[in-house]
């Protein structure tokens, strides 16, 4: 079954709106998540740490129990942090300092060599790297060359495209995930991803392995709770 990694960058965002003050505890957050069933926990720090401070990640890795995924722009201070934390899974997003969240994947071609060192560094720290790319098979064969371990397909434009034709919608993103699988590559998907549109893209994408999930879960967990949220993220992955 696909795994469900939870992002609380927005729980980290709502925990430092009020300064020094430690609530909500992120770490008891992760824990629960955890408990809750989900099988992986996602951070995305920023250079201006405005939700994960560089801190939250030495301490979720001494808490997480499933799997820690570290997102972000491979810079030396990133590049450093990884090296110290040594978390389960890297995934490299190249996200400007300034941006909201996260807006493009790789260009692989062109950062082929860029790729290639920094996954070779962290593969040997003992991380399993992950690449952000766009759906297009035409990219899959550049990744492949990086030395990656998996994809992971930026899903904005399937979350915008799907109430209008969610049919048209995956189409790039099943031709790309056939050509990852083809390639030897696994296969992660991340970013807007919800109650609507998760069931149908677990459907179509052969080989997917695990979806980050975040900004959407944690808004559900406000009306819903916490652990019912996680599980109707959880059953909509098994009826993909």
């Amino acid at each position: 079954m696909v795994k469900l990694s939870v992002n609380i960058n927005k729980i980290a965002t709502l925990r430092n709106a009020r300064g020094q003050h430690a609530r909500p505890d992120l770490l008891q957050a992760a824990r629960d998540i955890e408990r809750f069933g989900a099988e992986g926990i996602t951070v995305h720090p920023r250079p201006d740490e405005r939700h994960i401070r560089y801190q939250d990640v030495r301490d979720l890795k001494a808490v997480v129990t499933t799997e820690l995924n570290v997102e972000g722009n491979p810079t030396p201070d990133f590049l450093a942090l990884c090296r110290e934390v040594r978390p389960e899974q890297v995934t490299l997003v190249p996200d400007a300092p300034d941006a909201i969240t996260s807006n493009a994947g790789w260009d692989v071609v062109k950062q082929q060599d860029f790729l290639r060192e920094v996954v070779a560094e962290l593969k040997s720290h003992g991380a399993r790297v992950s690449i952000f790319l766009d759906p297009d098979p035409a990219l899959i064969a550049a990744a492949a060359s990086t030395g990656a371990d998996r994809i992971e397909l930026y899903t904005e434009a399937y979350a915008h495209h799907y109430p209008h034709d969610r049919a048209a919608a995956v189409l790039p993103y099943r031709a790309t995930a056939q050509a990852a699988v083809a390639a030897g590559l696994g296969l992660n998907a991340g970013h807007d991803l919800d109650l609507e549109n998760l069931a149908y893209l677990a459907q179509k994408l052969p080989g997917l392995q695990e979806v980050s999930i975040g900004h959407a879960l944690v808004a559900d967990a406000l009306y819903l709770g916490l652990e019912n949220t996680v599980q109707l993220y959880k059953r909509q992955l098994k009826q993909g």
